[in-house]
């Protein structure tokens, strides 16, 4: 037998993270992608009247410094010399082009603080939530990871900021599965992607990951989060039937961006064969098992795991020293929650690791 460490951390979008995402101020990011969507449709449709090419204009003015309209053919815009004077098209069908995110820069001390926690928690088999592209995992490993891990897996998904979830790892892969064409009612399931990756340990043993990443409670123009969630938590409960879940090694893991009491959570989290492995280890002691501060302390980032695989169970933790203020935090939950320290590194809300734990459990296999 052996210890395999399997993780989960949402990274932020380290890599290129879009300057919309880079507040402090959550509300402020939520009202700016509310814009951006606004925005989208008007550009859907097919007769520009005045008064919409005027919302169109007002609308571009205010949110240029985070997107770019890219003109693949025809010209959305009037422009004299580089500025933007008014709109062009009369409709969507005059031209074809995308709305894409400008980039934030990062500094060096974010990226190797992000690199800190991961090498503090020490997984054999990491998922990476909010990461941008295979080639950026593999350049993170290769450049800050020393070489950790051999294996990288991201697929594009269906966020159209480009916020993916995928997944590194020191054992090669088998079947690999996307779920970014998954319906529901002719409505598209998961707001990223549920991937599901066989992970080889052994030439006979294999551990099945499903990597998530649910609608988040923020940007809910029309509130309807909580009904994508539990319709996301009801498709991940189906594909978990195509495993034997007594027998058969599987991972659920990734940001559920929901509580453990939710009701969007509930058809995941009451399934009998599925177990959280920070309940295992805490029990229902949710000042050890938070993972994400906002307003509140909260258990939003999990590892479930089969039955089989909780047969192999031999403890699990979070690590959230990458996290900015966690001493403050924690000082100021007047002791409902236990005192910890970021790392010294982490000197400010825009070089943290990120604003979530990383989740991580044991396994003798």
């Amino acid at each position: 037998m052996s210890t395999i460490k399997i993780a989960t951390f949402n990274v932020e979008n380290l890599f290129e993270r879009p300057i919309v995402f880079n507040f402090k101020d959550h509300s402020i990011g939520d009202e700016i992608l509310e814009n951006v969507d606004k925005l989208r449709k008007l550009l859907k449709e097919t007769n520009y009247t005045d008064n919409r090419k005027a919302k169109i204009l007002s609308l571009y003015k205010d949110l240029k410094k985070y997107i770019i309209i890219r003109e693949d053919r025809g010209k959305l815009f009037k422009k004299r010399g580089w500025a933007v004077i008014g709109v062009k098209a009369d409709g969507s069908g005059d031209w074809d082009g995308s709305i894409e995110y400008k980039k934030a820069s990062f500094s060096d001390i974010a990226r190797e603080n992000t690199a800190k926690v991961i090498k503090s928690v020490n997984a054999d088999i990491a998922c990476v939530i909010e990461a941008d592209n295979r080639i950026a995992l593999k350049r993170f490993d290769t450049h800050l990871l020393n070489s950790k891990y051999k294996y990288e897996m991201l697929i594009d998904g269906n966020d159209q900021r480009g916020i993916d979830v995928g997944l590194i790892s020191k054992y090669v892969f088998g079947k690999i599965q996307t779920h970014i064409y998954d319906k529901k009612s002719n409505k598209t399931v998961f707001s990223r992607d549920c991937l599901e990756v066989e992970v080889k340990i052994t030439d006979t043993k294999s551990i099945h990951l499903l990597i998530n990443h649910f609608k988040s409670k923020g940007y809910d123009i029309d509130g309807t989060s909580a009904t994508k969630r539990k319709r996301q938590a009801n498709r991940v409960k189906e594909i978990l039937q195509n495993y034997d879940l007594q027998n058969d090694l599987v991972v659920v893991a990734g940001d559920l961006n929901d509580t453990p009491n939710s009701d969007p959570l509930k058809p995941l989290l009451s399934m009998t064969d599925m177990h959280d492995v920070l309940f295992l280890e805490h029990g229902n002691d949710m000042s050890k098992r938070w993972t994400y501060h906002y307003n509140n302390f909260e258990q939003i980032d999990y590892i479930l795991i089969s039955t089989a695989l909780k047969n192999h169970f031999i403890s699990a933790g979070i690590e959230r020293r990458g996290m900015y203020n966690l001493k403050k935090l924690t000082t100021d939950s007047n002791g409902t929650i236990p005192i910890e320290e970021q790392f010294d590194t982490v000197t400010h809300w825009t070089n943290q690791a990120s604003d979530h734990g990383a989740v991580w459990a044991k396994f003798d296999i």
